[in-house]
This record gives C-alpha cells, sequence and structure tokens, in this order.
C-alpha cells in the first residue's frame, strides 16, 4: 500500500502537451567530416562538470552556442567562450542554431537530459549526454533507438570507460582467466534517506529561469534546497546516490557479462525466445520525494549466446557483500568483482579504473593475453573522433542505454514492491502490468520527447 501511494505522487503530473512547444523543422543526417575539419558545438548545461565537458569537447573546435538555465553557473563558460551564441531554452536554439550544429553535450540535472539528447538526435547532431544517461527507464530505452535511428554518435559521460583498467579487466574476464564467469556483486558506498519538501519560499535568483529549470518535471516552488547538484537527492529530479555513481561502478560487470546482449543479440547467438531479466530490490524504506537510505538488489540474468545465466547482487548506502567473496582482500566502500572458479576481477574504484586479480598472490607476475580492446585516446576525443567518421566510442548509447535502464529498474523494483521480470527488448514488466507506469511518467505541458 505504501509503495502504490508513492507511485500515485512520484508519477503525477499534468499530461503532456504540445501547447507551448517549439516546433523544430524536419531532421537531418548527420553530415561526414574530414579527419582535420572543426567541428561545431553546441553545449546545453555549461557550468559544473558542464564546463568541463564542453571546455574539452571544444579544443580544437568551434563552439557555436551555449545554453543554460542559470547565468551564475554558466559565467565561465560564457566567459571562455564569448563567440558564442548564448541560449536559455534549448528548444530556441536548436531551431535557431540547427543548420550551424554538428554535436550537442548534454550537461543539465537527470530530468532533462532525454528531452534535450533526443530532440538534438532527431536534427542528426551527434550527442554527448552525462551519465547517468537519464532519469528513467524509457528515456534511456527511447535514448538508445533513437541514436540507432538517426545515425548520430553518441557517447555517455562514463569516464572509467576510457581508461586502462576498465579494458585490461574485461579483457581479462572475456578470455576465460576466471574461468566460466558465475559471479558478480557490486556495491556503492552512496545511500540517500527520506526528504520533506520546504514550506518557506525564498524568491528566484534574478539570474535563473526556474520554469526551464524544472523542464518536463513537475512544477514546485524554487528552493536553493534542490541545485546547484543537491537536485541529486530529490525523486523528481535525480537518480539517488544509486544512479549517480552506479553507471560507473558497475561499468566494468555489465561489459564483461555481456549484458548488452540482452538488448542487442549476436545474430549468431539469438535465442529462441526473448530475453527476461528478474530483478528483486529490498530498500530500508519507501520515500515519496527521495530515494532510500539503503537498497539491496539481486538480478537474474538469462544465458547469453553461450554465457550462462548469471545473478547480479547489487548493494547500495555502504550494504556490501559476503567477505569471502574477495578471496582474502580487503573490503572496500566501493566495488565491483565478477569471478568464476579460478580467479575473480575485482575494481574497488568507483570508475573501476584500476582492478586486481584474486587471489592476488596466484596472479603477481601475470601478464594475461594481448590486449583486444582498441585504447582510447581520451574520453572526450574518443567521442570527437567517432563525430568525424572514426571508431564508435566504447560508451556509446548501445551501451550506455541498457547499463542505465538496469540502474533505473533497482528504483522500479522497490517502488514496485515485488520481483519483477522485465523484457529489455520491449521495455516492458511481464508479470506486474500496474509497474509498467513506473518505467516513464507524463510529463508537465509544453514538454515531450
Amino acid at each position: 500500500m505504501h509503495a502504490q501511494i508513492n507511485r500515485r505522487r512520484f508519477l503525477r503530473t499534468s499530461a503532456a502537451g504540445a501547447a507551448g512547444m517549439i516546433i523544430l523543422k524536419d531532421p537531418r543526417s548527420a553530415r561526414a567530416f574530414p579527419a582535420n575539419e572543426k567541428l561545431n558545438i553546441a553545449g546545453i548545461g555549461v557550468g559544473g562538470q558542464g564546463g568541463g565537458n564542453i571546455r574539452s569537447a571544444g579544443k580544437g573546435n568551434n563552439v557555436v552556442a551555449l545554453c543554460d538555465v542559470d547565468a551564475r553557473r554558466a559565467a565561465g563558460a560564457f566567459k571562455q567562450f564569448p563567440a558564442a551564441k548564448r541560449y536559455q531554452d534549448f528548444r530556441k536554439m536548436l531551431d535557431e542554431m540547427q543548420s550551424k550544429i554538428d554535436a550537442v553535450v548534454v550537461s543539465t540535472p537527470d530530468h532533462t537530459h532525454a528531452v534535450a539528447a533526443v530532440a538534438a538526435m532527431k536534427l542528426g547532431k551527434h550527442v554527448y549526454c552525462e551519465k547517468p544517461l537519464t532519469r528513467t527507464v524509457y528515456e534511456s530505452h527511447l535514448m538508445r533507438l533513437t541514436a540507432a535511428e538517426h545515425k548520430v554518435v553518441t557517447q555517455m559521460g562514463n569516464q572509467g570507460s576510457a581508461s586502462e583498467g576498465l579494458r585490461r579487466a574485461v579483457e581479462l574476464a572475456w578470455a576465460g582467466v576466471c574461468g566460466e564467469l558465475r559471479q558478480c556483486h557490486v556495491w556503492l558506498a552512496g545511500g540517500d534517506g527520506p526528504r520533506e519538501r520546504p514550506r518557506d519560499r525564498p524568491p528566484v535568483p534574478k539570474e535563473l529561469n526556474w520554469d526551464l529549470w524544472i523542464g518536463p518535471a513537475p512544477l514546485r516552488p524554487y528552493h536553493p534546497c534542490y541545485l546547484p547538484a543537491k537536485w541529486r537527492r530529490w525523486r523528481d529530479f535525480g537518480s539517488g546516490g544509486g544512479g549517480d555513481m552506479g553507471c560507473h561502478t558497475i561499468n566494468m560487470a555489465f561489459r564483461a557479462l555481456r549484458l548488452d546482449l540482452l538488448w542487442n543479440p549476436d545474430p549468431a547467438e539469438k535465442p529462441a525466445k526473448p530475453p527476461v531479466i528478474r530483478i528483486e530490490a529490498k530498500p530500508s524504506e519507501i520515500d515519496r520525494e527521495a530515494y532510500p537510505r539503503r537498497i539491496e538488489a539481486q538480478f537474474d540474468f538469462p544465458a547469453r549466446g553461450k554465457r550462462p545465466a548469471i545473478k547480479l547482487h547489487w548493494y547500495n548506502g555502504g550494504l556490501k557483500p559476503p567477505k569471502e567473496i574477495l578471496r582474502g582482500h580487503v573490503m572496500t566502500s566501493w566495488g565491483c568483482l565478477v569471478g568464476g572458479k579460478k580467479a575473480a576481477v575485482l575494481s574497488n574504484c568507483p570508475w573501476n579504473t584500476r582492478y586486481k586479480l584474486l587471489p592476488e598472490a596466484e596472479f603477481k607476475d601475470f601478464k594475461g593475453p594481448k590486449p583486444s580492446i582498441p585504447r582510447s585516446r581520451g574520453h572526450h576525443a574518443e567521442w570527437l573522433a567517432a563525430c568525424k567518421g572514426g571508431p564508435k566510442p566504447l560508451s556509446n548509447f548501445d551501451i550506455g542505454g541498457p547499463m542505465n535502464e538496469l540502474i533505473q529498474l533497482v528504483h522500479v523494483a522497490a517502488l514496485a514492491g515485488t520481483p519483477i521480470e522485465y523484457d529489455p527488448q520491449g521495455c516492458k514488466i511481464l508479470n506486474a502490468p500496474k509497474a509498467n507506469a513506473l518505467l516513464h511518467r507524463k510529463y508537465r505541458k509544453g514538454w515531450t520527447l
């Protein structure tokens, strides 16, 4: 009953509609570039992390437009790129500048990632989008499909994907160093906890467009408890500690286990029937406004071709797996482990940039197989090169979309209050139809995908 009440509050908002929308012109395909040609780049959300993203993407390219609803936060980027045209509303920017933009960097709060990125991709723009890719399961599903339909280059802001440690750990798992992978655990230090909406009504700072900051989320009065960065803790805007760091920490396991094949099966290994993922979550509490202090969850993944079915154990908020899985190694606050009978690959860095083979004493001088994954020239550089015809980025939406679906499904299963069986290719819950309402929410009037 508590979960049911929470769902109603969680999903309650005005029906989405076209009124007030800026109608974008017909989409076009992304154009090809000579390797030495500069890209025309636009930034949506250019304060904080967004400022770093646009500075990195702008090196050697033309930053032609910057969009941010908060002039205070955007001041640094505005100063660094004085020639860039400035906007508050990305819809207006895309409408006016679409013929002058080649690629877009989206670094807004989670709840506006999808509306901005999908609008850009529909116009044939390459997209870099911060993690977690979206706030809802359905938004991630649609992001992946939209990228494929419009043949644009994409990258999720999962910087650890570019590291030597992540790529080498995945190679070792794929090469069979651990044996057949039968064990997987992911644990995160970050937790959240119940929150109450503030009752006071401080004035909106004159540099901030609060209506545009809210975007597709349910409207509520401005309060400094929501920003900057604190929006992550609130259900209407963020994905909690699990969403914030989950896409980093699960990264190695997702790739090592080839979980992407549940969304995009290898034609040579296509299963006889569509795959189903079972998720059971046990939250410490359900709160209508924020995320639980702690969540323990279990994913049951079916076989992926010749790879056997496997359970993935998820812990966040300080919960940890049994110590014996570390084969004598000291357990830290963060971790990702995949293993078999022979060995286990452990990363105790939240970004998976470092790894260990366990038990360590047995692999002291181990060299391992030759590299099989191309090395990165840098996270942003990898995306920029792909925009000009280079290799596909390792953290593209074919990976980032499904990875984020799993992270958000932890929250869905917690709210559902019952184990759910999820069809990853159809983006639907099979055994609890009412829980499908938790995969997305209606947008505020004037906002649409």
